[in-house]
């Protein structure tokens, strides 16, 4: 199998991993129901997810940093069926709750390990294409996973998904073991090591953008059905057109993302999406109630939000190309840790009867974003001028 054709199998695990992180947004109306609790507790799932994802990833990356990737891609795949598969059987909200969180363990490695082999199998240059096409994977869970999800649910059991995500997860356990060649594992770096690389400026920046980007993103995506429900007063089948159409568009933004910053860099690519993802917010509360002008801001959100993360992760990977396991499990973590705290500001806002006005608040995160990207790609363009001073001088 050809390098490309093992890279779109990547992303199609990856595509099975975003679903089971992504399918109870469009469900949570429904999980509310059968579990006999509020909207915003049910959206809680997703936040405890998030912050599983965040704060455990950079661990077991660092515990499995000696494993080659290609076996630690198997075993977490094999628990990630595993755990989906008895989050269907298991029944109270306390057991979901367990399960989401070993789901989310298993996401995180899975997730990691995918982009770092992405960039291993690409060729020189391709890098940032590669990582965009499992990033696009991921992103079209939206298309698929989550549309698809509220129309199984509305004529099954939501538990449903949960059993098939388990049962694709086996199979492409199996054509991983058999397709993806071995990679040579990183050194291991331990956690105090990994502390250093926040302590680097540039890193540290870019963790703190993935932060407030998926931030942003969750706040309105995790009451991504009841905003729609609720505030544009759409059917059941209106949501689920929405959903299709938003992750369509996602994915399509994703490939975008990663075609530009091969094209034209990582920094007009992400502060053109961030600041277009910012405008599509803000003007949510003020057009959204109209029908035409709602699909088109819609489209409009999901392109620019989703373009913006084969940037990040291409600039991580160059910042430390020694280290991309680890830069990538911290890229993940803060971006998880963002989806977690936009879930809860997110719900807060919904309590508060204030559903309508959360983009604001993304918006408003997004903005602070922008400032970071300007001011890193300053530092970086000084840090080249004293370089090359720095080698005319021992050149003379």
């Amino acid at each position: 199998m050809p390098n490309t054709w093992k890279i779109y199998l990547l992303a199609i695990i990856s595509f099975l991993n975003g679903s089971s992180e992504y399918v109870i947004a469009g469900i949570l109306d429904r999980i509310a129901e059968a579990n006999n609790i509020s909207v915003s507790s049910a959206g809680q799932l997703i936040t405890v997810f998030s912050i599983a994802f965040g704060a455990g990833t950079p661990f077991l990356i660092a515990m499995t940093a000696r494993l080659e990737r290609k076996k630690l891609l198997v075993y977490a795949l094999s628990i990630f069926s595993v755990i989906n598969i008895l989050i269907a059987i298991v029944s109270g909200y306390e057991m979901l709750m367990a399960g989401r969180i070993i789901s989310a363990l298993s996401a995180g490695v899975i997730q990691v390990t995918l982009l770092t082999l992405a960039a291993a199998l690409a060729a020189p240059g391709k890098q940032g294409g590669a990582i965009a096409t499992v990033v696009t994977g991921q992103s079209t869970a939206l298309v698929v996973g989550v549309p698809i999800g509220r129309v199984v649910a509305s004529h099954y059991d939501w538990n449903v998904l949960f059993v098939g995500l388990g049962v694709l997860g086996l199979l492409f356990t199996a054509l991983a073991l058999f397709t993806i060649p071995k990679t040579v594992a990183e050194e291991p770096v331990p956690l105090r090591e990994q502390v250093k690389f926040l302590m680097q400026p540039r890193i540290s920046a870019y963790l703190l953008i993935t932060f407030l980007w998926l931030g942003s993103y969750s706040i309105v995506f995790t009451y991504i059905s009841p905003y729609f429900l609720y505030t544009f007063g759409m059917s059941n089948k209106g949501v689920t057109t929405a959903l299709f159409i938003f992750g369509i568009a996602s994915a399509i933004g994703s490939k975008l993302g990663g075609f530009s910053t091969d094209k034209w860099g990582s920094f007009r690519t992400l502060t053109g999406g961030i600041l277009l993802h910012a405008m599509a917010l803000l003007l949510f509360p003020f057009l959204g109630q109209f029908s035409f002008i709602f699909y088109i801001l819609l489209i409009f959100w999901a392109l620019s939000a989703w373009s913006s993360g084969a940037p990040i992760q291409f600039q991580l990977i160059s910042l430390a190309p020694a280290a991309a396991s680890i830069v990538l499990s911290l890229h993940s973590a803060f971006g998880q840790l963002g989806m977690a705290a936009g879930a809860g500001i997110g719900g807060i806002g919904v309590k508060n009867g204030l559903l309508n006005y959360i983009p604001w608040i993304g918006a408003f995160a997004l903005a602070v974003s922008v400032i970071y990207i300007i001011a890193d790609n300053l530092l970086s363009k000084r840090t080249q001028t004293k370089q090359t001073q720095s080698n005319l001088c021992v050149e003379k």
